[in-house]
């Protein structure tokens, strides 16, 4: 397997059917428990980072020449999307010194928030999405996952202040 399709594909979790971006989403989360633990929201920012650059690169190598710029294998866009969605519930664990598991409501919140963004598409979203290009596969599911990070802050706003 090339490095690009390892990449692309997240280690080949997006040739898991039915719904490889909701597999991806899924591997994504996984994998962002231990990013946590092993170096809190910093580590989970540089890997967004790293995952984003190397994406981008893998992306364009797997659409090169091809008539479908987002093919469903590709889902370390969806990886991204998931990181930044997350990284508000790292932020607050590490900030409250609170296992990662008490912020489960968080977790929930990010995984189904991201999905809702990355599948539904709204505004900046969907301008992301028609780029048709690999910077719009990998920049509408950033777009959603600060949507969904924003959507996972409120939502603790308001448990917070209902359960005080």
């Amino acid at each position: 397997m090339k490095l690009s399709h390892l990449i692309a594909t997240a280690a080949g979790v997006g040739h898991l059917r039915p719904a490889p971006g909701t597999w991806g989403t899924l591997a994504a989360l996984i994998v962002a428990w231990p990013l946590h633990l092993i170096g809190g929201p910093v580590l989970l920012v540089i890997a967004i980072l790293i995952a984003f650059a190397t994406g981008l690169w893998a992306t364009r190598k797997e659409t090169e020449g091809r008539d479908n710029h987002d093919p469903s294998e590709i889902v370390i866009d969806e990886v991204v999307g998931l990181w930044i969605a997350f990284l508000p519930v790292s932020i607050g664990a590490a900030h409250v010194g609170a296992d990662l598991t008490a912020l489960w409501p968080g977790w929930v919140a990010a995984f189904l928030g991201f999905r809702l963004f990355d599948i539904w598409k709204p505004g900046p979203v969907g301008w992301a999405d028609r780029r048709n290009d690999p910077m719009g596969v990998m920049l509408d599911d950033v777009i959603a996952g600060v949507l969904a990070a924003v959507l996972v802050i409120l939502l603790a706003a308001v448990a917070h202040l209902v359960l005080m």
